[in-house]
This record gives C-alpha cells, structure tokens and sequence, in this order.
C-alpha cells in the first residue's frame, strides 16, 4: 500500500473511532460527533481510492474488497442518518444513537484489520 492510501486509511481510523467512543463517552451524539463521523468516511473513501489506482480497480470481489466496500456503504449511512437525527433533535434519538455508531465501527474495523493482515502477508511475500 502507498504510504498516501495509508495516511487516509489511518485518519479514517482516528477520527471514527474517536468520533464513536466520544459519542459513547459523552452519552449523546452533538454536531462534532457528526462532523468527525462524515471526516473518517471521507478519508475512507479517499484511502480506498487511492488503493484502488495502485491495483488498478476500486472493487476487489475478495473478502477485503467485499467487506471494505460495505463498511463505506455502512459509514455513509451512518453518517447520514446522524445527519438526519440531529436535524429532527430528539433527545431519545440522540441518546440512542451510539448503539448504532458502535456496529458500524466494528462492520468497518472488519477490512481495516484484513486490510493490514493482508497487506503484511503480500509484502512479506506470503
């Protein structure tokens, strides 16, 4: 992996899991949470670009590939969804929210831990 896929892939990695643990510290998602949840899809997104020049396709149909490209789908929903909760403000919505930020965190750490296993493996020679 090019160190400029790599530098996104691990500022997707700060920021999601700041922005999820914060939300679920803080007991109630606020704007920051939102700002930083569209930040890690963004860097993603920009980091699975970047990967997907180097290999010659955005889509693998392998595991990593499959499972990479349902984390995005499920962070763009997330963020998305986030959007709308605050929007409607619903002190219940936004004190229930981090349930769902947590599976969402866990579905996308599922490719960045292949991502990394893989990625040791092949440049080991495996």
């Amino acid at each position: 992996m090019n160190s400029i896929a790599a530098i996104f892939i691990y500022l997707a990695c700060i920021f999601y899991t700041v922005g999820v643990f914060a939300e679920k510290r803080q007991g109630i998602l606020k704007v920051w949470h939102l700002i930083v949840f569209w930040l890690g899809f963004l860097f993603d997104t920009i980091g699975t670009a970047a990967m997907g020049n180097l290999i010659g396709s955005m889509i693998q149909l392998d595991f990593h590939g499959i499972t990479g490209l349902a984390a995005i789908l499920v962070m763009l929903f997330h963020a998305a969804w986030a959007t709308g909760v605050l929007i409607k403000d619903q002190l219940e919505e936004r004190t229930q929210f981090h349930r769902l930020s947590f599976v969402v965190w866990l579905i996308w750490l599922i490719p960045m831990v292949t991502g990394m296993i893989f990625g040791v493996s092949a440049a080991r020679g495996h």
